[in-house]
């Protein structure tokens, strides 16, 4: 199971990039929205796709924004 955050990547057509959306129908389908990381040649961004869960390989875990933990050498006494 995909979850929102984790690097991701197409099984079918290698399209790769983070999971930043999940969308469940009445059919019971799962649709995962990956975002590219990497920009075209041209430096622009490249739009994000949705993707169907099952075609998803999950690469590694991604370090993206949202609530975190502060490290302990920055925490208050």
């Amino acid at each position: 199971m995909v979850e929102l955050g984790q690097k991701v990547k197409d099984n079918i057509t290698g399209f790769a990039g983070i999971a930043t959306a999940k969308c469940e129908y009445l059919n019971g389908c799962i649709s995962i929205q990956v975002k590219p990381i990497k920009l075209t040649k041209e430096g622009k961004m490249i739009e994000a796709e949705w993707i169907d869960e099952q075609q998803l390989i999950i690469t590694s875990r991604a370090t993206v924004g949202g609530p975190q933990d502060i490290p302990s050498e920055l925490s208050r006494p």
